[in-house]
C-alpha cells in the first residue's frame, strides 16, 4: 500500500495537469489596442474623488454625493454590497449626480476654496478636516452629504439605507423638491 501511494497520486496530479492543456483557456477580454486602465461597468456607481467632482462640476454642474466612510465601518461595507448594486440606484446616481466616496480618515490634504483640509490626529482614530466639516462635527458612519451644484451643502443622511430608502432620497434632492418640502413630507413618513 505504502509504495503504490505515490503512484496513485502521481497519476492523479498528471491526470489533472494535462487537462488544464486540453480544455481551451478563457481568452482575455482585453484587445492589444484596448487600454488597460480601469472603467466603471454601467452597473458600478462612478465614484469620484473630491478633486474629481471639483473639476467635473466646473465643466458640467451637477449635484454631489458625498458619501463618507471609514475602513472598519460595517454597515458602510454592507451599503456598498447592497444598496450601492442596485441597478435603480445606480442608474439615478450615475444620471443626476456625481458621486464622491470620501474616507472621513484618509489621511492625504486636500486644497479647496483657498483653503487646505488635513487629517487631525484625535483619539483612538482621527478624522479628515473636510468630512468633519461636510458632517458639521457630528461623525457617524456612513452619513451621506447632498450638495447642490455649487457646493452649498442641502442636506445630511446618517445611517444605512436600503435601496428604496436612499432612492427616495436621491429623489428629493435630484428634484430640487428640498427646496419647498422636508423630506418627511416627501417620503411620506
Amino acid at each position: 500500500m505504502r509504495k503504490t501511494f505515490p503512484l496513485i497520486l502521481f497519476a492523479g496530479l498528471a491526470a489533472v495537469f494535462s487537462l488544464a492543456f486540453i480544455y481551451p483557456q478563457p481568452q482575455s477580454t482585453i484587445n492589444s489596442s484596448e487600454s488597460t486602465s480601469p472603467s466603471v461597468a454601467a452597473d458600478e456607481i462612478k465614484w469620484m474623488t473630491w478633486e474629481e467632482a471639483v473639476k467635473a462640476c466646473e465643466k458640467e454642474p451637477r449635484k454631489i454625493f458625498v458619501d463618507c466612510y471609514t475602513d472598519w465601518c460595517g454597515w458602510c461595507k454592507r451599503m456598498d454590497q447592497t444598496t450601492f448594486k442596485d441597478d435603480a440606484v445606480v442608474a439615478f446616481m450615475n444620471k443626476n449626480f456625481y458621486a464622491v466616496k470620501f474616507d472621513a480618515e484618509q489621511q492625504e490634504e486636500i486644497k479647496w476654496r483657498n483653503m487646505t483640509f488635513q487629517y487631525v490626529k484625535a483619539g483612538r482614530r482621527g478624522v479628515h478636516q473636510l468630512a468633519y466639516s461636510l458632517l458639521d462635527g457630528k461623525l457617524s458612519y456612513p452619513s451621506f452629504v447632498y450638495l447642490n451644484e455649487k457646493f452649498d451643502r442641502i442636506s445630511i443622511s446618517k445611517g444605512y439605507k436600503e435601496p428604496d430608502a436612499l432612492q427616495k432620497e436621491l429623489q428629493w434632492v435630484a428634484g430640487n423638491h428640498y427646496k419647498n418640502t422636508s423630506f418627511k413630507d416627501f417620503s411620506g413618513r
